[in-house]
């Protein structure tokens, strides 16, 4: 199989550059002991250029932006903790040496020159000072309250902004992913950014076939579409959404069997199946959440199961949506470029699994009425109720075609070869207006590089392609570029799906980000869009789906979303996420673009705290309190571990107090210094990674 990618970039040959990055820093020394000498900061330059190669299999690492760090003065940040005081004993004395008579000159002639003297080198000297003040004025000064500096930056946010990029990102008459593409590129250049690339890739695509599948009821002789509508009493203007209801990746075919309801599909609800033989003649009916889904079907094929049928159960769902034949999408794919596998692993499964309404699904249940109204029952077969057979066709079709990411870099100015990675999508599918609140924090900060203000960070701003059937374009980019993240990139910024209701804000991140979400949530919800009725702070550290899943398990770079919800729900079914409704406008979901802007500036305030603040808002203690919890909940834990858990958790809040604390001083600040305590608070949460962890499962479930 084939596999080709081509770059395209701005104002730059075709040229193909190997990655070079510098190697991984000895993390075992003492900051508090040991006098840090001032070295040479050069490093070896990596500039990403464009890249035109063939690719069978593997992947060679793309390049990346890595310039010269220049010792350079940081600026105070606006951290954590207090600083410190200067010596308040230190006295300076000085003496006032008395002045001498000078003897008299005679002469006017001698008296004259050297009146003359004095006022030319006094011209000379007032016209040296003001050149020099008149030259410093011109240049742009950076600013040193960085307080202001992000007031200023969010006062050029506003809704208006974000409802006019919408309208002129939605308003392309091509709805490809390379015209939503190739617009952002435009875009991202006439807003400033001096580095924007494009990229695109060969891959593998799985799409529904030519006629919606089917689930065939023996019983009763009925054919039923995904949406729970007779096959033949379908209307012309839902066969669109029944053709979205699919699972992207399923194994296709025809399977029959005996309906068998899995509930959740938890280990309990799985051993009251287990009694059953001969599973590959029946079909599991099973809900979203609670677990991951990958996870729950890899259950489920072990067990020998020949199909899943998928549903969201009312009671789970949002409040007020009404989900009852309304079926979904959801993608098999683990994440990447599938014509990567062999053949026989295209499809990640063997199982044919299809999306189905809750209203099907209580057909095929036998389910009761749900009755009042007011009341939600969850769904499930009732006791010695006859088990229905039913007839599975899934003719999901493979497709190789083209998706398009763009990367745009604002670089960073003393420590240009860190990076800052934030993430949005313009596939389309989410919705939730993610492309125009790119569009608005470029805007946004380019204006104030104009200004004369410069991140001491990379920013870089990544618009992937292929999201929706397993976040295909940020995988196949960050592996190309893996080298050279996992030794510089710093957190990423997730704009996955910003707005996708207006009843909840919600925020996830990881554990050493968790302080800083919830300073940045308490701040805004100070000036809330809905006076008094604002939701309080709410942040979870989960794993959440998204293009962010390569960055933060496979390289444990910590992230930071913030976003909209239709309704709190609680964190047992937030892998309902998985499910991926047929879209609605960022226009009908939030009619004001009020909510985007919260959205906007909250992410606006995390990427300038995450490039600009000279130590970062980093928290150790957080990340050790999260290992502490995660050990409390299991049942039979050794004394030994509870101990080195307790002691973690001292020895972060020392590091915190006695080696963060001085660094954020910027008299004691040494630049050296303070880049190497940034690389020690970067890789905190990779010490946690868990290798082979399960499908579905976060390599840093640990902390999650």
């Amino acid at each position: 199989m084939a596999y080709r990618k081509v770059c395209d970039s701005q104002g730059a040959p075709m040229a193909g550059e190997a990655l070079d990055c510098a190697g991984g820093l000895d993390l075992d020394w003492d900051l508090g002991m040991v006098e840090v000498q001032q070295p040479d900061l050069s490093v070896d330059r990596v500039q990403m250029q464009h890249v035109d190669c063939h690719r069978s299999g593997g992947s060679d690492p793309g390049p990346e932006l890595v310039e010269p760090i220049q010792p350079s003065v940081c600026v105070s940040p606006h951290g954590r903790f207090e600083r410190l005081q200067e010596d308040p004993n230190y006295i300076s004395h000085f003496t006032r040496a008395p002045a001498h008579k000078g003897q008299r000159i005679h002469g006017h002639v001698i008296r004259y020159l050297l009146v003359g003297f004095g006022l030319f080198t006094l011209g000379v000297l007032t016209g040296w000072f003001t050149h020099t003040s008149t030259i410093k004025d011109k240049a742009p000064a950076s600013p040193t309250d960085g307080s202001d500096l992000l007031e200023e930056l969010l006062k050029g946010i506003t809704a208006d902004k974000i409802n006019s990029l919408q309208r002129s990102f939605s308003s392309q008459s091509d709805d490809s992913e390379e015209t939503k593409a190739r617009y952002l590129y435009r875009q991202w250049v006439g807003l400033g950014l001096t580095d924007v690339r494009l990229y695109n890739y060969t891959v593998l695509l799985s799409l529904p076939g030519s006629t919606p599948n089917t689930i065939h009821d023996q019983s009763s002789h009925q054919c039923f579409l995904p949406g729970g509508m007779l096959c033949n009493q379908h209307e012309a203007n839902e066969l669109l959404m029944q053709h979205f209801s699919y699972a992207a990746y399923s194994a296709g075919g025809i399977v029959q069997g005996e309906v068998v309801d899995v509930q959740y599909g938890s280990m309990n609800d799985l051993r009251s199946a287990k009694h059953r033989s001969n599973h590959s003649s029946h079909i599991a009916l099973l809900k979203l959440g609670h677990a991951p889904l990958l996870y729950k079907l890899s259950l489920l094929a072990g067990l020998g199961f020949g199909g899943v049928l998928l549903y969201v159960d009312p009671c789970d769902a949002p409040l007020g949506r009404s989900n009852w034949n309304q079926a979904f999408r959801v993608t098999l794919n683990p994440g990447g470029n599938p014509a990567n596998a062999r053949a026989a692993e295209r499809h990640v499964t063997s199982l044919l699994v299809q999306p189905i309404s809750a209203l099907l699904a209580k057909t095929l249940l036998s389910a009761p009425s749900m009755g009042n109204e007011d009341a939600c029952v969850p769904l499930e077969m009732p006791p010695r109720t006859e088990q229905k057979t039913i007839t599975l066709r899934v003719g999901n079709q493979l497709s190789t075609e083209k998706i398009y990411n763009v990367v745009g870099y604002l670089k960073g100015k003393k420590n240009p070869d860190r990076y800052v990675l934030v993430g949005s999508h313009h596939d389309g599918v989410h919705g939730g207006g993610a492309s125009a609140i790119m569009n608005q924090l470029i805007a946004t900060l380019t204006e104030q590089t104009k200004k004369g203000w410069q991140p001491d960070r990379t920013t870089v701003f990544c618009s992937w392609g292929g999201s929706a059937l397993g976040n295909i374009g940020s995988f196949e980019w960050g592996k190309d570029n893996s080298v050279v993240l996992q030794s510089s990139a710093v957190a990423y910024v997730s704009l996955n799906s910003p707005v996708r209701g207006t009843e909840s804000l919600r925020a996830t991140a990881s554990p050493a980000l968790l302080q800083l979400t919830t300073d940045i949530q308490t701040r805004q919800l100070l000036s809330c869009i809905r006076g008094g009725n604002c939701p309080g702070p709410t942040v979870r550290p989960l794993q959440f789906p998204g293009d962010v899943t390569f960055f933060a398990n496979q390289l444990a770079v910590p992230t930071v979303e913030f976003a909209f919800e239709e309704t709190k729900v609680e964190e047992t079914t937030s892998f309902l996420a998985e499910a991926q409704f047929y879209p609605k406008s960022p226009e009908t979901v939030d009619p004001l673009f009020k909510f985007h802007e919260t959205i906007a500036k909250m992410t606006a305030e995390a990427i300038f705290r995450l490039v600009n603040d000279p130590v970062l808002p980093f928290y150790p203690l957080d990340v050790a309190l999260s290992v502490q919890s995660k050990l409390k909940d299991q049942t039979v834990l050794s004394p030994s571990l509870l101990s080195s858990a307790s002691a973690l958790r001292d020895h972060a809040a020392y590091f915190q107090s006695e080696t963060m604390r001085p660094a954020n001083d910027p008299k004691e600040r040494d630049p050296s210094h303070v880049r190497m305590l940034n690389d020690v608070l970067r890789d905190l949460e990779k010490s946690f990674i868990v290798p082979q962890a399960p499908a579905g499962i976060y390599s840093t479930s640990f902390l999650s």
